[in-house]
């Protein structure tokens, strides 16, 4: 069996056989995928500024794992489904929420290349497949992002996975549904599931207000996208209280799609309700970074874990 490599085109990915459950969902955005088909890996970061060699080493993994028979995605209906990256050991779960302007979930790019990263750093990942597009419209995410932890925690003791202190980690708009999912009267609280020990922010959408990234808005809020009281209601900075969940928050500081102030609102609120977090600022421009290998970013993962352990230690004490 070749290895996928930077030189392997769109196409031979999208068609690979082991990926045939997933195949409508593995390469991002979906809609210009059979567009997309001649270019290689390496071509992509033209558009993507992902770390290939990451990518290639988490498909080929994906690959193998299918090929010994493992399920990787789970079909929860209705475009809605998970990725399941598991160590077992009875460690900690962490469930990731790739971005793509509630317009598509990357997982190409921000999803299965930190599934494996945090496999390494001793967490089970779940990628989590939510709805996009039109059907984006709230809370449809929040609902999703519940479906995917009760099928978890419903397997827990099959899989092995510590779900008591489970982690929430979102990219660009994927930090707006984990962000949301933090908010006891929006996420876990509503939906009669536990609270997360952590919530991971990377790059993310945080305000529906002015700030905000016009496309995912649109695409969440739809038609009612000019109602203040709305914005105000979905922008997560706007909805933190001193029961937030301990957070790691990262951006660049002239990132170049997501207005670095989303990540400047959350620090200033997680200060004013006296929320543990952690805030890395990085200089430069880049939006989409994913596990952010051979980045200014990339230590994001490892100090992203060490703040888990530490307020885990915390509540512990």
């Amino acid at each position: 069996m070749e290895c996928f490599t930077p030189k392997s085109k769109i196409s031979e990915i999208r068609n690979c056989k082991e990926f045939a459950p997933f195949k409508k969902y593995v390469v991002c955005p979906r809609q210009f995928a059979a567009v997309m088909g001649p270019l290689t890996l390496e071509k992509l970061t033209q558009y993507y500024p992902f770390d290939v060699p990451s990518l290639c080493d988490a498909l080929n993994e994906m690959r193998e794992r299918r090929q010994r028979g493992e399920q990787l995605f789970y079909d929860l209906g209705d475009a809605v489904g998970l990725y399941a990256f598991l160590i077992g050991k009875k460690a900690p779960l962490v469930l990731i929420l790739p971005g793509g302007g509630y317009g598509d979930v990357c997982s190409f790019v921000e999803g299965f290349s930190t599934a494996m990263r945090f496999n390494e750093l001793g967490f089970n990942a779940v990628i989590g497949q939510y709805h996009v597009g039109k059907a984006a419209h709230y809370p449809a995410p929040q609902q999703d992002v519940s479906a995917i932890l009760s099928f978890v925690f419903s397997h827990a003791e099959e899989w092995q996975v510590d779900t008591n202190n489970y982690a929430v980690c979102g990219f660009s708009a994927g930090g707006h549904v984990a962000g949301c999912w933090g908010v006891s009267k929006l996420g876990y609280e509503k939906y009669g599931l536990p609270k997360p020990a952590a919530v991971i922010l990377c790059y993310p959408v945080l305000t529906m207000g002015e700030k905000t990234h016009p496309g995912s808005r649109t695409f969440f809020l739809g038609k009612e996208a000019a109602d203040k009281v709305l914005q105000r209601e979905w922008s997560v900075e706007e909805q933190v209280d001193a029961s937030y969940p301990p957070v790691f928050l990262w951006q660049c500081t002239h990132d170049d799609t997501v207005p670095f102030e989303n990540s400047l609102m959350m620090k200033a609120a997680l200060e004013r309700e006296g929320v543990p977090f952690e805030f890395m600022p990085v200089e430069g421009t880049k939006h989409g970074w994913g596990v952010a290998k051979n980045t200014p970013a990339e230590d994001w993962t490892s100090r992203a874990a060490q703040f888990y352990h530490t307020v885990r230690e915390g509540e512990r004490a």
